[in-house]
């Protein structure tokens, strides 16, 4: 069976910065196991004169045994260059597109941005869906902030008012530092979850919860991966923002817990 587990490459972003160092990074993360990557964070190929183009980008991929299944992409582009990148994501064979975070303009006005940022996505989303992308939203913990209206939350706008056509790239680590029960979330969210970021909150005593890789905190695995199982996720991209050691060596960790539970 084909594996499900894809590395979220933000973990990696200090070793990204040249052609060179995304080449060694890709065949360090093929060794580990990994069969697929989101692309994320990569230095070398950002700006107007990327070093990496997205075909160079599919070469680098297809040498190593890889295949991208996300990325993040700057929402300015999005909205403003969406052809372009309708053709980055093709050249690339990807076929899922997301957002790292809301931009502050939407984000500093409260629900009123949030829905503003749904009504100026949708006519993004149709040509995306047209051209056979999907696109995600990725979450950290500030979405759960109330929105004044009872328990509502923002989150709550992006599940409701953004349904069925925005996807919900769901980051348990912080949904569990927002003080909410991931597998509740995943349970709302069937069918709009093809992609999903994990990685684990562990307790040090002296400095508080901290990132760690999979398996080594305290989320709930055992339950939360049937969850995501049952409402249709397809990949499982390991994402660690902040490493305490080697984050090739958080990759595996990773990687080595999460086929040990049958990804």
């Amino acid at each position: 069976m084909a594996s499900k587990i894809a590395a979220q490459m933000y973990t990696l972003r200090e070793f990204l910065k040249t052609p060179e160092g995304l080449a060694d990074s890709l065949k360090k993360i093929s060794k580990i196991g990994y069969q697929a990557v989101q692309l994320s964070g990569v230095g070398c190929m950002n700006g107007e004169a990327p070093a990496v183009t997205a075909a160079q980008a599919r070469r680098m991929l297809d040498d190593q045994g890889l295949r991208c299944i996300a990325t993040h992409r700057a929402w300015a582009e999005l909205l403003n260059n969406t052809p372009a990148e309708i053709d980055f994501h093709l050249e690339l064979g990807c076929n899922y597109v997301a957002i790292g975070s809301l931009p502050g303009e939407y984000k500093e006005a409260g629900a009123a941005g949030y829905r503003r940022f749904l009504q100026e996505a949708a006519p993004v989303i149709d040509q995306l869906n047209a051209a056979g992308l999907a696109f995600g939203y990725h979450n950290h913990s500030h979405e759960f902030c109330r929105t004044g209206q009872g328990r509502e939350t923002l989150y709550d706008i992006l599940i409701e008012e953004g349904a069925p056509k925005l996807q919900l790239e769901i980051d348990f680590y912080w949904v569990a530092h927002a003080g909410l029960n991931p597998e509740r979330l995943v349970e709302r969210c069937q069918g709009r979850i093809p992609v999903v970021h994990v990685k684990d909150k562990e307790v040090i005593v002296k400095e508080g919860p901290v990132m760690a890789p999979v398996g080594e905190g305290n989320l709930d695995w055992a339950h939360l991966l049937p969850a995501c199982h049952a409402a249709g996720t397809q990949w499982y991209a390991v994402e660690q923002d902040k490493c305490l050691r080697d984050p090739f060596d958080c990759l595996r960790s990773s990687f080595e817990y999460l086929s040990a539970m049958g990804l």
